[in-house]
């Protein structure tokens, strides 16, 4: 054959593309089942560190096969939920949601995807309740996970990553410990428009100094259009929790103190059936008919 013509020219070129596509394709299928594996491992790691439960460095150190195994030791249940805070589905214990899968559920949040949103709920044994973010920051997609305490409203923890954003800025919701550790004991105020805003210019403050426990944290100074970006993906998803986390909280209620025990113990009772003692109250003679007036608003 004459090598110097165009058709062996077109003829080699063409078996060199489809070998090498062919190895390609090869490698890509042969390593899948390891990128998954990563993937969940890493998704978990992240949830697992906004629950408090270690460092993502600590849990990289652990290996996959590690992670997985302290999870399903420390998970409760996990089960999806609709924006009308209505349980859908449980969740197998092998079953997280990648960044890929937590876009798609960003679309019908939005109401402009194929379906309902299904969102996750991942509740483990520690009473913590952790639930996932996803938006689009400066460059790419950004997304972390959220962490509640069993009041259903107060941060516990979270953690975010991203796919592309700055270094030195907006990797700063992933990179900067700082940052996440802003959002330790704020609150989700699930009956506003807004349910957590990342404010540019500073969050109010205490006459110390000091933070005010409410709804918002700082933005990252330099990076603008990645805290906007965070600031609506938390905001978009936990807007859409808002009715499950409503239904969930503990119902809060009032109550009194009891001075009547003959043995001198403190009891409590619900003010409005001041005759009824509570459970565990171990004084056989207290039965809260004389409330001292001392009202005490708690949370059960």
């Amino acid at each position: 054959m004459n090598t110097n013509n165009n058709l062996y020219t077109v003829i080699y070129t063409t078996l060199i593309v489809v070998v090498v596509a062919a190895l390609l394709a090869f490698v890509s299928q042969s390593l899948k089942g390891k990128q998954e594996a990563n993937e969940k491992a890493d998704t978990i790691s992240q949830m697992m560190t906004a629950a408090q439960f270690g460092t993502k460095a600590e849990f990289q150190k652990m290996g996959n096969a590690a992670v997985l195994r302290k999870y399903s030791e420390e998970i409760g249940q996990a089960f999806t939920v609709n924006t009308k805070g209505e349980k859908v589905s449980d969740l197998a214990l092998e079953k997280v949601y990648s960044p890929s899968e937590l876009k798609r559920q960003n679309y019908n949040i939005k109401g402009t995807g194929n379906g309902e949103a299904e969102l996750p709920v991942f509740i483990f044994k520690n009473g913590i309740t952790v639930v996932p973010v996803y938006g689009a920051g400066l460059w790419g997609p950004v997304w972390g996970y959220i962490a509640f305490a069993q009041d259903q409203k107060t941060i516990v923890s979270a953690y975010f990553d991203h796919e592309s954003e700055t270094a030195g800025l907006g990797a700063k919701i992933k990179d900067d410990p700082a940052f996440q550790a802003e959002f330790n004991g704020e609150l989700a105020d699930f009956a506003s428009a807004n349910v957590f805003e990342i404010v540019k210019g500073g969050s109010p403050k205490n006459a110390d100094g000091s933070e005010v426990i409410d709804n918002k944290i700082d933005a990252i100074t330099g990076a603008t259009m990645t805290s906007n970006g965070l600031d609506t993906a938390i905001d978009t998803w936990l807007g859409a929790y808002a009715k499950y986390f409503q239904g969930a909280a503990p119902a809060t209620r009032n109550t009194c103190r009891c001075s009547a025990c003959p043995c001198g113990e403190t009891c409590t009772c619900d003010c409005h059936c001041p005759e009824k003692t509570e459970p565990g109250c171990n004084c056989p003679g207290c039965e809260c008919k004389d409330c001292d007036g001392n009202v005490n608003h708690t949370e059960e």
